[in-house]
């Protein structure tokens, strides 16, 4: 008999057990609470079935697996907004869409409500969704041998790219790199890997991660002469392969190319050492000066040379050791020796970039130098110990400035590590860091002339930040010198495809930024339409369409070697 009474007491059966709890409730005036430890319930749980049944006191409240909405009786007519309910449901909306489509009509309604309409009329459950993570996209593999030169059309949003297309053609990049040694393969040739970089990098993308977003599109992957553009770890390996040899190489054949283009090339040189920073923890990156941050921490040293003639840079070199900082300046005058035939006439510069004994070399090599002096104390008050009668006012040639006419001291001064006495001119009332001293070894020119001159190498600064700004020189993707080197070479080898691009549109742009010629021609989409014997690049309406018009775009036929000799045209809207 205890067997048969712990059926009762323990019971088993879902059903059993809500009706043995209830009735303990009802019968035997037991509380929610003992009820609940008696049936191993939780005292809300017994509140909840209690007010359940109050609700439903019938025996087929027992006969469910689970208390809750009873179905909706079929005589019952649905409502309008339970009618739309299920239409929704017919398109294999979810509860949340059904919930924000309602509530976007202007019948809000709760999650909750349309789920418990769904169950009343037995509409059954979606099925579920795949939970494992969505891919992106996968873009065909890179293949030279795989590119459709079949009659065809599409849209780009790189169809700016193109107007550097002729320059590429007339410059013949791919026979550059071959003279070079750049590597290649079948599948990536040198002239499509560069071209691939070099897209990116006159389309202002900040890193090689980022073509990534960009791999899908057809124009720049036709800009490369590829069936699709290189993904970031080919990309990656590429610039890796690049040894200092074939950079080096590369560079004078480049510039000599450039300048039979219509480049001007000058021997008046602006120089000035940047740092890359980086931000990992490489013993093998010396810790050198980051001006926008006044601090020192590892990085880069890049030494950058701008041609004032040219307007962009023609000498870069990565990777500079503090050992090495001082000579750096010895070894640009040796390269444009090697490059040009001949030293520089003129090399302008700030007092940190190289010591006094290297200028007595590029003395002994009749190179002109302008640079600063370090200002001592020691050193100001021999320059304020001069009479007043010795100074005296020039007017500065440059409408712009705010100090128009400033005080000079023009006096012969020895240095440490210099064999003779150097010309030093003092400027005074030029601005709050007055007076600065200049060393020159210019006997013979106008005071004002190097002042004004040296005033004009504030150019290279700005050259620096729109290179950062624009070409994302501080982008740094790694922390391996040489791939940092690849980036500076892209950038100069970006920078007078610009500067060629501005001299072709005329006087009015020949002077604008990169990232200002970009923002008005470059940036544009169009529509590419490739001919068995033609490629055309038709552009939408645009304000400054008439500039390319008027520049000779629209009749351009210059043939693409890289594209089966197709001769490339451009068409305005």
């Amino acid at each position: 008999m205890n067997d048969l009474a712990d059926f009762f007491l323990r019971p088993r059966l879902p059903e059993q057990r809500r009706y043995e709890t209830l009735r303990a409730i009802c019968v035997d005036s037991l509380t929610p609470a003992q009820a609940a430890d008696r049936f191993a319930y939780s005292p809300g749980t017994v509140r909840n079935l209690l007010a359940d049944f109050r609700k439903h006191p019938d025996h087929s409240f027992f006969a469910l697996t689970s208390p809750g909405p009873q179905p909706a009786d079929p005589a019952d007519a649905p409502s309008e907004r339970d009618r739309r309910i299920l239409d929704l449901r017919q398109q294999q909306l979810s509860v949340l869409d059904i919930a924000a489509q309602l509530t976007r009509d202007g019948l809000p309604v709760s999650k909750s409500h349309v789920a418990r309409v769904l169950q009343q009329h037995g509409v059954p459950k979606l099925p579920r969704r795949s939970s494992g993570p969505v891919r992106p996209l996968a873009a065909p593999v890179a293949d030279r041998r795989q590119l459709d030169l079949s009659p065809r059309s599409f849209r780009t949003t790189f169809g700016g790219l193109f107007l550097f297309a002729p320059d590429l053609a007339r410059l013949g990049l791919d026979s550059l790199l071959a003279q070079a040694g750049f590597p290649s393969s079948e599948r990536i040739p040198a002239g499509c890997a560069v071209r691939s970089l070099l897209g990116l990098k006159l389309h202002g993308l900040a890193r090689k991660s980022h073509v990534q977003t960009e791999v899908c599109d057809p124009g720049l992957a036709l800009f490369a002469g590829l069936n699709a553009v290189p993904k970031r770890s080919t990309l990656a390996e590429y610039a890796s392969r690049l040894d200092t040899t074939a950079r080096a190489q590369l560079i004078p054949l480049w510039l000599a190319a450039v300048h039979q283009q219509g480049l001007p090339r000058g021997d008046d040189f602006d120089l000035d050492f940047h740092t890359i920073p980086a931000y990992g923890d490489d013993e093998a990156l010396q810790k050198h000066y980051v001006s926008k941050r006044s601090r020192r921490q590892r990085g880069v040293l890049a030494f950058l040379a701008r041609d004032t003639t040219a307007r962009a840079f023609t000498y870069v070199h990565a990777g500079v050791r503090k050992e090495e900082q001082a000579a750096e300046i010895l070894a640009f005058a040796d390269a444009c020796k090697q490059r040009n035939g001949a030293y520089p006439s003129l090399l302008v510069f700030d007092s940190t970039l190289t010591t006094y004994a290297n200028l007595a070399t590029l003395q002994e090599r009749g190179i002109g130098f302008l640079t600063l002096r370090r200002r001592s104390q020691r050193v100001l008050d021999r320059v304020y110990a001069a009479p007043r009668g010795d100074w005296r006012s020039v007017r500065l040639t440059n409408a712009g400035r705010a100090f128009q006419r400033p005080r000079t001291l023009d006096q012969r001064v020895r240095l440490t590590g210099y064999p003779q006495p150097v010309r030093q001119i003092a400027v005074d009332n030029i601005g709050p860091h007055s007076p600065i001293l200049l060393l020159t070894n210019r006997n013979e020119t106008k005071v004002a002339e190097l002042v004004d001159r040296y005033a004009r190498r504030v150019l290279i600064e700005n050259t620096i930040a729109e290179t950062i700004d624009f070409f994302h020189l501080d982008a740094l993707s790694s922390t391996v010198p040489l791939n940092v080197a690849v980036d500076l070479q892209l950038t100069l080898l970006g920078g007078t495809l610009y500067r060629l691009l501005g001299e072709r549109l005329g006087a009015a742009h020949a002077h604008e930024r990169p990232r200002t010629l970009f923002r008005k021609f470059v940036r544009a989409s169009a529509k590419v339409v490739v001919r068995d014997d033609s490629l055309t690049v038709r552009f939408g309406r645009r304000a400054h369409n008439p500039v390319l018009e008027a520049a000779g775009f629209a009749k351009d036929s210059v043939p693409l070697p890289w594209l089966g000799n197709r001769p490339l045209r451009f068409a305005f809207v």
